[in-house]
């Protein structure tokens, strides 16, 4: 993921073409000494991710509150490609790849096998799946619709792919690409949406984050403002409608434009140490005689030295000379910059015509839909948006909130029942050490909000508790809920940062209660890794590895969650699941799910000690029982706990329990669980 003022001068000088900025085996270990008690709920200390050994595939490790299942590096077409998100369906999961995807089958989590590797290059291959069907993002110039490894060479072609690929995978063994839908400015997320109400369609929100294509490659794609262009392909998002039984007649339905009337977000500047390394850099390099540039809105940059050499040797060829550059080429050089610069500038925005500073998003940068309390949470560049999206085809912003302390709103997770939305901020876009004991805690991290009468109030921010080092891309990145019940747990990845879990059941105090970290790939220089996402499936947690691979861990219990908590977490199963495409999550009735609450009244002190002791014991003994003595005691339990609730210190919670309790006495063919 290219620093910005290294694209703005690459493209000012027309040296690289202007791309998005997004950048088999398995084994197992044993797992690390637990350096706190079980029941503890003091974090390690001093924390063990500090210090870590450097190291591609061999980095030391530390993990507390986690059991680490597997560790499978890339399949041979993918390595050294950068791995981005993941779907699931049954028991596979999709990692999207720069390459193409790969499918993983995980009925064993301690050993994955691949199923597939489909090789079809693309920015980002971010990836869903419904029933038979796969949706593959392409954003990049040179993604091809064949999926040739060749690229596109020319600006304009009708082999270029940006948009979205539908893949039938009914034999996940042989995908076949059955549509492809293209949009004006490719797809860098997108986001599946299925509706209650439409069983015959899905519908994807597509988030394209590039320039706007020629007109000559895709017809109608405009780049003017939207007040003088309403045809413009700035400040809109697309949604694609998909016949699930003719995906090749999927196209787009309509283009919201979400964004009216926002205006330029406030923003912070640099942090204080990027700033002197920023400046520090340039005046090494002038001192070393390297040459830099002035480009517009980036203030004075260094040309890097591989790209001035092709400059020079231009040069020489221009004059028919030989051997190296004169002094006189390089004095050429210096005054040439300037024009040089200004042109390719002026050619970028005669043909790319960009919004000006003052206005707001002109695109989301990921959409997480909700269709069931029906809302949409857009992480739109400098906003968060809160969407109705009751009309799949046509949603309408409710709220909007911005923050100073925000770079770049990234993505989005509500809580359970739809009261709280998490945001999360890629400052540094994803390629920059933003988790440094210097950084400020507020920048990089995640903000939660309340929703209360469609409107979002700010309560917190987490970040990442745990330093990095200037050697380590990490800032907040994708994460899913875990469904354990009656609270909003989140495991969230944080690129080399690590996974972290924490619950934020309190909004306004979220707390870290587990982690994985690994040591930075090389501890002299900054490459790129770390986990793209981490994700709860199926009663695991897999994280897609940028450079290392596919990771598997289960959570073990701990003082800050149960035996219990975690077996009903388990007890949840979904057909498949996009995390962009949030579900309700619900429990059955066992007496895991029970004990669940119980657990928790005995943490909080919700209930009196000795009532929470009668009521394991009637719990105990109903599960030994069957038939209608089951049903008898747990209905005698259940009128109990009505009882207790009137008197408890969290009676919410004491009634909650109390219809679990009732849900399992109506279903006495329950196996023990």
């Amino acid at each position: 993921m290219a620093p910005a003022r290294l694209l703005s001068l690459s493209l000012a000088l027309g040296l690289v073409p202007l791309a998005a900025c997004a950048h088999s085996t398995s084994s197992s270990q044993p797992d690390a000494p637990s350096p706190a008690d079980s029941r503890s709920t003091t974090p390690p200390s001093p924390d063990p991710r500090i210090g870590l050994r450097a190291g591609k595939m061999d980095a030391a490790e530390a993990v507390w509150n986690l059991r680490v299942l597997s560790k499978t590096p890339p399949s041979e077409n993918f390595a050294d490609e950068t791995n981005s998100d993941l779907a699931f369906t049954g028991h596979y999961a999709i990692q999207g790849s720069y390459n193409g995807y790969q499918v993983w089958d995980i009925t064993n989590p301690s050993h994955p096998t691949l199923k597939n590797g489909y090789v079809c290059p693309a920015s980002q291959s971010d990836v869903s799946v419904y029933k038979n069907l796969l949706f593959v993002s392409g954003e990049n110039l040179s993604a091809r619709l064949d999926c040739g490894t060749g690229g596109v060479k020319d600006t304009v072609s009708s082999e270029r792919l940006r948009g979205i690929r539908i893949f039938d995978i009914s034999d996940i063994s042989h995908p076949r690409n059955v549509g492809n839908v293209q949009t004006c400015r490719g797809s860098h997320t997108h986001s599946l949406l299925v509706d209650p109400k439409d069983p015959e369609n899905v519908y994807v929100y597509i988030s394209g984050s590039s320039r706007v294509r020629s007109p000559d490659e895709l017809p109608g794609c405009t780049g003017g403002m939207p007040s003088k262009d309403p045809n413009s392909a700035w400040f809109r998002i697309e949604v694609i409608k998909v016949p699930l039984a003719h995906p090749d007649q999927a196209a787009i339905v309509s283009s919201p434009r979400i964004f009216n009337d926002l205006v330029a977000p406030p923003s912070h500047g640099e942090a204080p140490e990027d700033s002197l390394a920023e400046a520090k850099e340039l005046a090494d390099a002038k001192a070393a005689g390297q040459f830099t540039a002035v480009v517009p809105g980036e203030g004075e940059v260094v040309i890097p030295p591989e790209h001035s050499r092709m400059i020079l040797d231009s040069l020489v060829r221009a004059r028919n000379g030989t051997g190296e550059p004169t002094a006189a080429d390089s004095a050429a050089l210096r005054r040439a910059i300037p024009g040089m610069v200004a042109a390719m500038m002026a050619a970028h925005l005669a043909a790319h015509a960009e919004p000006d500073s003052g206005s707001g998003p002109t695109q989301c940068h990921d959409i997480t839909l909700y269709p069931a309390i029906g809302l949409g949470g857009g992480a739109c560049e400098g906003y968060g948006l809160l969407l109705d999206i009751r009309d799949p085809a046509h949603p309408v912003r409710l709220a909007a909130v911005s923050d100073s302390n925000f770079s770049y709103w990234h993505s989005a997770t509500f809580n359970n029942d739809g009261t709280k939305i998490l945001f999360s901020d890629e400052w540094g876009g994803g390629g920059q050490p933003k988790c440094r004991k210097t950084d400020k805690r507020e920048w990089g991290a995640d903000a939660i909000f309340t929703i209360a009468q469609r409107k979002m109030q700010f309560q917190s921010y987490y970040k990442l508790p745990a330093p990095q080092t200037p050697q380590e891309n990490c800032v907040a990145h994708n994460g899913s809920l875990i469904p354990i019940p009656g609270r909003d747990v989140m495991v969230q990845a944080w690129y080399q940062g690590g996974l972290s879990v924490f619950d934020w059941t309190d909004a306004a105090h979220p707390k870290e209660i587990a982690f994985f970290d690994r040591g930075p790939v090389d501890s002299t220089k900054m490459e790129g890794a770390g986990y793209w996402s981490t994700y709860w499936y199926d009663g695991v947690i897999v994280g897609s590895e940028i450079s290392r691979g596919l990771d598997i861990f289960e959570l073990k219990p701990s003082g800050f969650i149960s035996q219990n908590e975690i077996d009903a977490a388990k007890s949840v199963h979904l057909d498949y699941f996009n995390t962009q495409g949030q579900v309700k999550l619900v429990w059955p009735a066992t007496f895991s799910l029970a004990r669940a609450y119980l657990d928790q009244l005995e943490r909080s002190k919700g209930l009196d000690a000795g009532k929470i002791a009668a009521v394991r014991e009637a719990l105990a003994g109903a599960e030994k029982a069957s038939g209608t003595k089951r049903q008898e005691a747990l209905t005698q339990l259940a009128t109990r706990l009505d009882g207790d609730a009137a008197g408890a210190g969290d009676a919410a919670k004491v009634r909650t329990l109390a219809v679990e309790v009732r849900q399992l006495a109506t279903a006495p063919r329950l196996a023990r669980q």
